[in-house]
């Protein structure tokens, strides 16, 4: 008999209620009682994981937020345990990108037990502080330096579990009061060194944001390419413009054939530029806020981000 291991975030879900649901497609499926392990304030997931690998189990089921996904994905990366999601919390972001059901438990542990696993990439950021200090960490979804960063910094956590993702819109308008330009030199492939001035730079693995927003629409989680875009407005105007570009060409126009074809081939907007690559590194004039699948990771002087091709097995539903 097939056995799994679930971490689980306490605060993100409903502890007796998921229980009850996994006794019951346990029972369903014929697999053995699953390794229960909850996160704790000190360990999202890491130890929690660490033990489930070596326990032996076959499959293991994050419950949780982003945060809980990513832990237990950096542990599991490179290694043929594949993941499960019980997607909670705010963003969901991964399960989004993936085209998986939300807010179905039911759903969600029948394909744990009795999905098909996918090959997906995993982003690898080397975070460097200054003081020498240099911190490996793995991201699912997106690495971000700059306005994004200072918004999670800057958001309501009272407000997020009872608004949910309005809590950003609430943080940024906060943060767009300062003048939040980044001054940065970055190597993109191991190619010569640019300058840039932007207010931020996010680096994706997938290209969907929360209330469906589409980021990065040539992104995909499995194509070993990082889709990066930098935004550099110079004045409203140029927010407008970014905010034209996301809302209606990513968001609506990209979506349908007809919408396709109505968009010119060379729009390109000043305020927001796109790059592609498997590596980046990216060095600031000044220590930098940085997070990483919406987890804040302290200040840094420089990152290098680099994507792991297929390093992680999901597991999805079968066709």
């Amino acid at each position: 008999m097939s056995r799994a291991a679930i971490v689980v975030n306490p605060v993100k879900t409903d502890p007796d209620r998921l229980r009850k649901a996994l006794a019951a497609a346990e029972q369903r499926h014929g697999w053995e009682e699953t390794l229960w392990l909850e996160t704790t304030a000190e360990d999202p997931g890491t130890g929690q994981t660490r033990q489930a690998l070596e326990q032996g189990v076959d499959i293991v089921i994050a419950a949780g937020g982003d945060g809980t996904v990513r832990t237990v994905a950096e542990e599991l990366r490179g290694s043929d345990t594949p993941l499960a999601l019980l997607p909670s919390g705010t963003g969901n972001l991964l399960a989004r990108n993936l085209s998986l059901t939300l807010d179905d438990v039911e759903h969600a542990l029948d394909t744990a037990f009795d999905g098909a696993d996918r090959a997906i990439d995993v982003g690898v950021a080397e975070l460097r502080d200054g003081r020498d200090g240099t911190e490996r960490r793995a991201f699912l979804v997106m690495a971000g330096l700059g306005i994004d960063a200072k918004m999670i910094a800057a958001t309501d956590d009272d407000l997020k579990a009872k608004a949910g993702w309005v809590a950003y819109v609430h943080a940024i308008g906060k943060v767009l009061r300062d003048k939040n330009e980044l001054r940065l030199r970055y190597q993109l492939d191991g190619g010569r060194t640019h300058t840039l001035h932007a207010h931020t730079v996010m680096i994706g693995n997938c290209g969907s944001l929360q209330a469906d927003i589409l980021l990065l629409p040539d992104a995909a989680v499995d194509d070993g390419i990082l889709d990066i875009v930098v935004l550099r407005p110079e004045d409203v105007l140029g927010w407008l413009r970014i905010a034209v570009k996301i809302f209606w060409e990513n968001g609506v126009l990209r979506r349908t054939s007809v919408g396709r074809r109505l968009m010119r081939d060379d729009h390109e907007v000043h305020a927001m530029n796109y790059l592609k690559g498997t590596e980046i590194v990216l060095t600031s004039n000044r220590p930098e806020q940085v997070e990483l699948d919406g987890d804040l990771f302290g200040e840094v002087s420089s990152m290098r981000v680099r994507v792991d091709p297929g390093a992680l097995r999901v597991r999805v539903p079968r066709e």
